[in-house]
């Protein structure tokens, strides 16, 4: 659980979760989703500190299951795979429930989440694969 292999992934998957989604949701699409709210849900100003200590855990947890559901098989394919079925999970499963729930925003902006974050963890799951790939024992 906390071989090297493992925490390199999880800090691997930290950077590029915390960077790339900041990119994403408050910068590259930040327009699109303010025109499909339908509450405003928002804080006045973002936690940075929160923000980093859930993406530690995120990938911490990613990583660790990673490495269970990879089985030694480690590519660019098998980790976008990976991260492509959380992503499917949390965009979609979790997004349409929390639309049937709570109703932050429109169907469009829910589905359009939900690609956005297929395609977010499926680049995320890749880091961690390729940092295992490159850290793995040598046969």
């Amino acid at each position: 659980m906390f071989s090297k292999s493992n925490l390199l992934a999880t800090l691997a998957a930290f950077v590029t979760m915390f960077l790339l989604g900041y990119g994403i949701w408050e910068f590259l699409l930040a327009d699109f989703f303010e025109a499909h709210a339908l509450k405003d849900v928002m804080n006045e100003e973002m936690n940075m500190g929160l923000i980093a200590g859930s993406n530690v855990i995120i990938a911490f947890v990613l990583s660790s299951v990673y490495s269970k559901w990879a089985r030694g098989h480690h590519s660019a394919k098998e980790g976008f795979q990976y991260g492509a079925w959380i992503g499917a999970f949390t965009g979609f499963g979790i997004g349409l429930l929390n639309y049937a729930v709570i109703g932050a925003s429109d169907m469009t902006g829910t589905l359009v989440n939900g690609i956005v974050e297929v395609i977010f963890y499926g680049i995320v799951g890749t880091v961690i694969a390729l940092v295992y790939q490159k850290t793995a024992p040598k046969a």
